[in-house]
């Protein structure tokens, strides 16, 4: 397993990766540390129930190679990292979080981190109890993650269909929330700022029920979201949905929200751009609480919401351009641009 590991990191461009194994707290997890060519590597702990440690270790490192393509395109003086637990369900979970803490701190600002599915702001007060490298969720931190994130992909669907019609038009637009967390929430209400007809699902009943009687949407059944007509179709839940069964259940022109990792496989984005379904890539959309973190640590400052989600508009602008100059699928025309940025500060 090891020489496959290294293999991986290798062919991938890997730095680092950390084994954790903490004995009072029951903790497991890895951390990859993917390029910090232009500075610090950032990336959340995801805390997850595994199925086995090659699913979490190949997490791992697909998500830490995405942390590195969001720092590039939002030209980030930063890399991307990740850290994975593998949730058994019986940890001492306030032991492990400061356990983390103390392996964060020793890194000396190698690495930054903050949250993201499992880890929020209950973890992130242990973590930061131990470390000056993690979000602190209170008003000594950034602030207004989620909004920064939802503004990202607000912006970002707005892009889509300027691409794609030359106008937005918003009342005359139908959108499809999957997931009425912090993110899907805050973008929800946006868009019904906007005029947007909104519907929406989220797996959890009480919270679907109390945000769509909060904002005025139809609420759906989750397991026909996929499958409801719409202009944009928005996954705000976790990643892998798009997958040889669920592909054809698509009815949108466009897919795009704040999870990340949307589609199982590259292969899925090509197949959706080859029925001119436009699938803007995660990674672009939903950098901006990265964006806000790392301004925030970087630099001691607090980008507002508004900047963070125009910037976020131009970068997307940039990669629907090219898709169409190039006739490419955005996520890899986006994947491109990212790794030829890297190489260049490489070289520089």
């Amino acid at each position: 397993m090891s020489i496959h590991v290294l293999d991986a990191m290798s062919r991938e461009g890997f730095e680092e990766l950390h084994a954790l194994h903490d004995r009072r707290s029951g903790l497991r997890a890895f951390l990859g540390i993917h390029d910090t060519t232009r500075g610090p590597a950032f990336g959340g702990i995801r805390r997850w129930k595994y199925r086995d440690e090659r699913s979490a270790l190949s997490d791992c490192l697909r998500l830490s190679r995405a942390m590195t393509h969001k720092c590039a395109l939002a030209d980030l003086s930063a890399g991307g990292a990740k850290l994975v637990i593998l949730d058994g369900g019986d940890e001492d979970w306030e032991a492990a979080y400061r356990h983390i803490g103390r392996v964060v701190e020793r890194m000396a600002g190698r690495f930054y981190t903050g949250p993201d599915v499992g880890t929020g702001p209950i973890e992130l007060s242990w973590l930061s109890q131990e470390t000056a490298f993690a979000t602190d969720p209170g008003p000594a931190g950034p602030g207004l993650l989620a909004e920064s994130t939802a503004e990202g992909v607000f912006r970002g669907i707005e892009a889509s269909l300027e691409h794609l019609d030359g106008e937005v038009d918003w009342p005359a637009r139908r959108m499809v929330i999957q997931g009425l967390g912090a993110v899907g929430a805050n973008l929800a209400r946006r868009l019904v700022e906007q005029g947007a007809t909104v519907l929406a699902a989220d797996l959890d009943e009480e919270l679907a029920r109390r945000v769509c009687e909060e904002l005025g949407l139809e609420r759906l059944d989750p397991t026909r979201v996929i499958s409801s007509p719409c202009d944009v179709f928005s996954p705000c839940a976790l990643g892998g949905i798009l997958h040889d069964v669920t592909l054809g259940r698509l009815d949108c022109r466009v897919v795009a929200g704040g999870a990340n990792n949307v589609l199982a496989k590259s292969l899925h984005g090509d197949l959706l751009h080859e029925r001119g379904i436009l699938v803007p890539p995660d990674f672009v959309l939903n950098c901006g609480a990265l964006i806000r973190g790392t301004i925030f640590h970087l630099e001691g400052r607090r980008e507002s919401v508004e900047a963070i989600g125009l910037r976020i508009k131009g970068v997307l602008e940039q990669v629907l351009t090219r898709s169409q100059d190039e006739d490419a699928p955005p996520a890899r025309v986006a994947v491109r641009e990212a790794e030829e940025r890297i190489a260049a500060w490489r070289d520089a």
